[in-house]
């Protein structure tokens, strides 16, 4: 069941994390801020930069976004991914956004044994968690039937060619706002923005310090009280923080709540134990696709993903209410929960 104390018919919560932009006061040029909010791939976005290059920075950020969201729209018919689920087995030429997300999803993918697995969509949208689907509970024998088509090993990459099984379908749910933020921010860069932070629903990115020289404060919503926060992470320029919860999107239906992380071994939402997993780390691809992957790993395994490949941080909350934070973050505690914290 999704932690949370308040259950409605349906719930799409948006931002998942919070940035709270603790910026000094000051009229200097370099300190002058800029918002602009964007609504692409069903999210809220807020943008938010820095100086005098700022508008120009906020305008190549947000064509960057609808340009991306216009390619990865597995339900846009003159999409890339629309292309790729439509070509029956053949090759499809894509564009560097597409493959580097399918690189990144198939690393995580083999690395996890399979935790994250674009080729779900079928069963995504059975659920009615993609396209414009209503939500629903699909049968056992209409899942089993989805899922004999998964599989990423038959992703097949050959330089910008790309290829699936006939019949497979794929979509990058669980990363397109990550590499679509890293995106952004580096559209920001190119247009002379040095300072900038974007909130791409449950997905934070950072351009630089805070024109006062110190870091990015973000909070982690509390999954239990989405109203409220767990605790605050500190975040360096170049960072990204992405939040993978049971509580973003989901239904009730036949006495349950059903949400839209799904397990890849039997189509239906994953029960690991957790409510919501944090990845800090600097690709922010990278960061999306894991927090999906440990979330349906659950805590053990997901700590031990850490332990031997490395290269992220994390912040685990679990169904019992315990927050655990590894090692290489600055997190200040908020809120009434049993904080834990490992190497």
């Amino acid at each position: 069941m999704p932690c949370t104390r308040h259950v409605k018919r349906i719930h799409i919560l948006l931002p998942l994390v919070l940035a709270l932009l603790l910026t000094a006061c000051s009229r200097s040029a370099r300190s002058e801020k800029h918002e602009r909010q964007v609504f692409a791939m069903d999210t809220i976005m807020l943008l938010t930069a820095y100086g005098e290059n700022a508008q120009a920075g906020l305008s190549a950020a947000e064509a960057t976004i609808l340009s991306l969201e216009a390619a990865l729209d597995p339900e846009r018919e003159d999409s890339e991914l629309y292309a790729l689920n439509h070509a029956e087995g053949a090759s499809v030429s894509v564009s560097d956004a597409t493959l580097q997300i399918l690189e990144t999803g198939l690393t995580v993918w083999e690395r996890s044994g399979g935790a994250l697995d674009f080729t779900l969509y079928p069963a995504v949208r059975a659920w009615g968690f993609g396209g414009d689907g209503e939500y629903r509970v699909p049968d056992d024998s209409e899942l089993s039937a989805l899922l004999a088509l998964r599989g990423m090993e038959h992703i097949a990459l050959d330089g910008h060619a790309v290829s699936l099984a006939a019949g497979q379908e794929l979509s990058f749910g669980a990363a397109a706002k990550g590499y679509t933020a890293q995106a952004a921010v580096n559209a920001m860069r190119d247009a002379g923005v040095e300072a900038a932070i974007l909130t791409l629903g449950g997905n934070v990115q950072t351009l630089g310090t805070k024109p006062d020289g110190s870091p990015w404060v973000v909070a982690v919503q509390d999954p239990f009280d989405t109203g409220s926060y767990l605790g605050t992470l500190s975040l360096d320029g170049g960072t990204a923080a992405v939040t993978s919860g049971n509580y973003q999107r989901y239904f009730e239906a036949d006495g349950q709540i059903w949400h839209h992380i799904l397990d890849p071994e039997t189509g239906y939402p994953v029960r690991s134990g957790l409510c919501s997993v944090t990845v800090v780390c600097p690709d922010g691809t990278t960061a999306d696709s894991l927090s999906t992957a440990l979330f349906v790993l659950g805590e053990e395994d997901a700590l031990a993903y850490r332990d031997r490949f490395g290269g992220f941080e994390l912040v685990l909350v679990t169904e019992d209410r315990r927050v655990i934070v590894t090692g290489g973050l600055s997190f200040s505690e908020h809120g009434d929960f049993t904080y834990v914290y490992v190497d």
